[in-house]
């Protein structure tokens, strides 16, 4: 936008400027754009009871969307406000350390307003089950749940219902599914000749069907996802923690090594808000937020998902407010999110939008419909804004959305790219959690159990077969001496074979475990602490 002596704003930029001069505790995100100017005397800024309310970061590529994520984090985590962030390319993690001072940041302040200070702030750093820099994150499969799970494999509708079957078998009879091998072992058990029969009673769940579920997983296993499940469990509680000067920390999840994955770690993050909808009490209204929580690259997560996905995405989004966390979506535009989501976000940050094919023509007027009425040509704001710089509109203290601001975002105070990675390194390795979720630990669980009753019974087919063969060796050596016939008794095999230790292996195992898994909306379920 074209730059002009900034003046006192009147007319409607004063009605915009008056609708964010709030009383309470408040985020600073910039200073007014109005005619052509910026006016460091009308900062634009969101209330911080309200950051519960949800909001979306969008914008093209390039445009700034990953610092006004390092922007609001830092001043979150200066309220006390614990922060998640997903690191999709890596150049988040300069969070942790002081900015660098220079010509364009000094710029910046002067023309916002901003009394910038290079400034770190407290961070962990995590990575998918160890792929990457970062503390391990794992979730076993029985939490991860037949929805999500569902997801990742690319099952369709029919296929994410048998798994659901197949969980709910698994979790009946005490087979505690950790991780993908677990899994696999129920899936083929069901499909083999001893277990079809456990298929019937579940009821709905076809051979082919259930065929198709165990080739899935075992491609799954093969691309390398087979590390992301397991235990440890991590403990989403942990990204609720503040520091010990009472800043809040800001967890980054870094997601470099698995870029080439977006299905499983957008996946991923949804299981990390379940978990925390899960675990949470419900608490109202607060004074701020327990966690503000960024997803990243949102629009993986809708893409290709089933009907039953996205309304447990809703109800999560909708009903995760009152337990006290904020979520951010983060996507190019608001078509990316489906309307049932967009409706609850109330808090938006648009950078700009390009309109260079038919496509972006649409996407740029869709957007402009999604905010409310305006002084300013959105159009032309939306496509004229440059980096940090976008349209902002929020929701009041009173609840109420504040009017469109076209905003000229502040500079971060900490660093605006990654830091080096040997200082990733020792954070990662200094913080207080690596110890306890480094190593990966496999106990026993369904494959374990599975596998024993296998083992137990073919060992004991092959002892009833050769006790068999003694049987009808002796009998042929004494076939002179004829004793009056009797009615034969069933050989040792037929014994073993009709005892049942083949057709009741399913329903022997895990009784001891007790009653069923309860299952939340997302079909995650609470893990024991």
């Amino acid at each position: 936008m074209s730059e002009q002596p900034p003046a006192a704003p009147g007319g409607p930029a004063a009605e915009i400027a008056a609708g964010y001069a709030f009383e309470g505790a408040a985020l600073d995100l910039g200073a007014l754009l109005w005619d052509g100017g910026c006016h460091p005397d009308a900062p634009v800024r969101i209330p911080l009871p309200v950051l519960n309310r949800h909001g979306l970061v969008a914008g093209a590529t390039g445009t700034g969307k990953t610092k006004t994520l390092q922007l609001i984090a830092e001043q979150l985590s200066a309220h006390g406000v614990p922060v998640f962030l997903a690191d999709i390319k890596g150049d988040v993690s300069g969070v942790s350390a002081p900015g660098e001072d220079g010509e364009k940041v000094r710029e910046r302040a002067a023309q916002v307003g901003q009394e910038w200070r290079a400034t770190g702030f407290p961070c962990e750093f995590y990575g998918l089950g160890g792929t990457g820099p970062g503390i391990p994150v794992r979730a076993t499969v029985t939490s991860f749940g037949p929805v999500l799970l569902s997801k990742v494999l690319q099952l369709n509708q029919t296929q994410e219902q048998s798994l659901g079957l197949i969980f709910h078998y698994a979790d009946a009879k005490g087979l505690e599914l950790v991780d993908l091998k677990d899994l696999r072992a129920v899936v083929a058990f069901l499909v083999s000749d001893t277990g079809k029969a456990e298929l019937k009673g579940i009821g709905g769940l076809s051979t082919v069907t259930a065929g198709v579920i165990l080739r899935s997983i075992t491609a799954f296993e093969q691309q390398g996802a087979g590390d992301f499940f397991g235990e440890p469990e991590f403990d989403t509680s942990e990204f609720l923690r503040t520091a010990a000067d009472g800043r809040g920390i800001v967890s980054v999840l870094e997601l470099p090594a698995v870029q080439d994955k977006p299905q499983l770690f957008s996946t991923f993050l949804m299981w990390m808000l379940a978990d925390l909808f899960h675990d949470l009490p419900e608490v109202g209204d607060l004074e701020k937020p327990k966690l503000v929580f960024f997803f990243d690259e949102a629009h993986l997560l809708f893409s290709g998902a089933s009907k039953a996905f996205l309304a447990s995405i809703t109800q999560t989004v909708r009903l995760i407010r009152s337990k006290g966390v904020g979520v951010f979506f983060v996507t190019q535009t608001p078509k990316d999110v489906p309307s049932d989501v967009l409706a609850q976000l109330g808090n938006r940050v648009q950078h700009a939008l390009r309109a260079f094919t038919p496509d972006d023509a649409k996407a740029l007027k869709a957007t402009v419909r999604t905010f409310p009425n305006s002084p300013y040509d959105l159009e032309e704001v939306l496509t004229g804004l440059g980096t940090g710089e976008a349209v902002i509109t929020v929701l009041s203290e009173r609840g109420a959305p504040t009017p469109v601001a076209a905003t000229r975002l502040r500079a971060p105070e900490s660093l605006m790219g990654p830091i080096d990675a040997a200082a990733l390194d020792a954070a990662v390795k200094g913080s207080p959690l690596y110890g306890r979720y480094a190593e990966a630990v496999d106990r026993e669980s369904a494959y374990e159990k599975l596998t024993a009753e296998q083992r137990a019974a073919e060992a004991a087919a092959v002892e009833a077969a050769a006790a068999e063969e003694a049987e009808k060796a002796a009998k042929a050596e004494g076939a002179g001496a004829r004793a009056p016939r009797r009615k034969e008794e069933p050989s040792l095999a037929e014994q073993v074979v009709g005892s049942g230790i083949f057709k009741s292996l399913a329903r022997s195992i895990g009784t001891q475990l007790g009653r069923e898994i309860s299952r939340s909306v997302f079909g995650t379920a609470r893990r024991r602490r």
